[in-house]
């Protein structure tokens, strides 16, 4: 099925940007942000029965990587890609001449790294575009406020922003959430979630390779780029802790570290175990491991008063595995319900919606729930790093920041963090460590 265009709206005062002219009603992305992630996003937005779409501009910090890109996704979607040499940017301010090739209706792919995502979201609405956005969306709390106010920014222009979370658009999770708000469950009594993998540390840096370069190359290793790897990676366990609670928490605490002898020069720890508590009381917890050699584990736990339920993370993210069990036992010979098999992934379906949103003109703005989500992230960060309890209000207040100049960043600008003799950067010690 292929998207209708806009009708004109029959609401006085309500701002109704058009997909198109007339003739001709396919969405130009601007991918800003070259990397697997952004690339991968293309073509699930190019496989959407919402279409049509093409790849028109884009835009990268590194020229290598952005010629990658565009090598691999000519070669994937043909024709669907038409971007020339006149079209593709590289640069700090890259993002910018991307964006400004996009006409109302068209969607600027915000794909790189979260530092950087603020400022490149605000100018994407200023420009009048939609965006999709990946996560995280910020690494402090500066950053998230900023978030919301774009957010808003585009609510009164009618823009459509879609967030990386795909999880919210699976429909088995969706229909596992139904049956929670119906009580299948009972009242939610304490979700824990477990995240444990091994990933990879950050060597020295190579003495050819500019620090700056390195530092945002290597994004997840450092918090200043990304919020770092728990950011990164545990912000999709932590929003859907918050689905299903239905709420915001209102306090976190935690602890961690890293294994003795490490020689990780990154930011990480490499084990973290966050405990937030809602207003109701009620107790989430995650556990993240990043060590090889280990039990591994990627799921999240829900236990109400009368039974449990699980929603499972899966090679290729097609949620048919999400399921009810007939009491606390969370095992394959207790189950009482399972959803079925999905017939998309996680990351066609957050598509879809957005999509079919621009297309029809339907309500479509994450930016306030990506950034709320975001906060929860960056706290239960914050309670493990510093060695105490964090709460939702100075969180939200906080005015620190990571990387205070991001905004003004050039090629030439002095890294925000250095190395010691030994090519390790600063790593949080619990007790002496601020973020919030």
């Amino acid at each position: 099925m292929r998207g209708k265009k806009i009708a004109a709206s029959a609401l006085a005062g309500v701002a109704i940007p058009p997909v198109h002219a007339e003739g001709d009603n396919t969405i130009r992305l601007a991918l800003i942000g070259c990397g697997g992630r952004g690339s991968g996003a293309v073509v699930d937005a190019t496989q959407s029965p919402y279409g049509p779409v093409k790849l028109y501009a884009m835009a990268d910090l590194f020229e290598k990587r952005l010629t990658a890109s565009h090598g691999v996704l000519s070669q994937k979607l043909g024709d669907l890609v038409d971007v020339p040499p006149d079209r593709r940017f590289v640069g700090f301010d890259a993002y910018k001449k991307a964006i400004d090739l996009l006409r109302p209706g068209d969607v600027a792919m915000l794909t790189g790294y979260a530092g950087f995502r603020p400022a490149q979201l605000e100018y994407a609405v200023a420009k009048g575009v939609n965006v999709f956005m990946e996560k995280s969306f910020a690494t402090d709390p500066p950053g998230v406020r900023r978030v919301i106010k774009a957010g808003e920014e585009a609510g009164k222009k009618n823009l459509k922003i879609a967030a990386g979370l795909m999880a919210r658009h699976a429909p088995n999770r969706q229909e596992l959430i139904k049956r929670i708000r119906d009580g299948q469950l009972g009242d939610i009594q304490f979700i824990r979630a477990f995240r444990m993998q091994p990933c990879g540390t950050l060597p020295p840096r190579m003495p050819e390779v500019k620090d700056l370069h390195w530092q945002i190359s290597h994004f997840t290793h450092f918090i200043w780029v990304s919020g770092g790897l728990w950011a990164e990676m545990n912000i999709h366990q932590v929003d859907e802790i918050c689905w299903i609670k239905d709420a915001w928490p209102v306090s976190a605490h935690g602890v961690g570290g890293r294994v003795a002898g490490s020689r990780d020069c990154g930011q990480n720890f490499d084990s973290l175990s966050v405990e937030w508590t809602f207003p109701d009381g009620t107790k989430a917890y995650q556990v993240t491991r990043w060590l090889p050699k280990c039990y591994s584990e990627f799921n999240t736990y829900i236990h109400g008063t009368r039974c449990a339920a699980v929603f499972p993370w899966l090679s290729g993210h097609r949620d048919d595995l999400t399921q009810i069990y007939k009491d606390q036992r969370c095992a394959p010979d207790n189950i009482a319900w399972r959803a079925d098999e999905g017939l998309f992934t996680y990351y066609q379906a957050e598509w879809n919606v957005l999509l079919d949103a621009i297309h029809n003109n339907k309500p479509h703005n994450e930016a306030r729930r990506a950034a709320m989500s975001n906060l929860a992230d960056i706290m239960g960060r914050a309670a493990v790093h510093m060695g105490r309890v964090i709460t939702w209000e100075e969180a939200m207040k906080s005015d620190f920041r990571h990387c205070p100049g991001i905004d003004n960043l050039t090629d030439d600008s002095e890294p925000p963090l250095k190395a010691d003799a030994e090519g390790r950067y600063p790593v949080p010690i619990p007790g002496q460590w601020t973020e919030i």
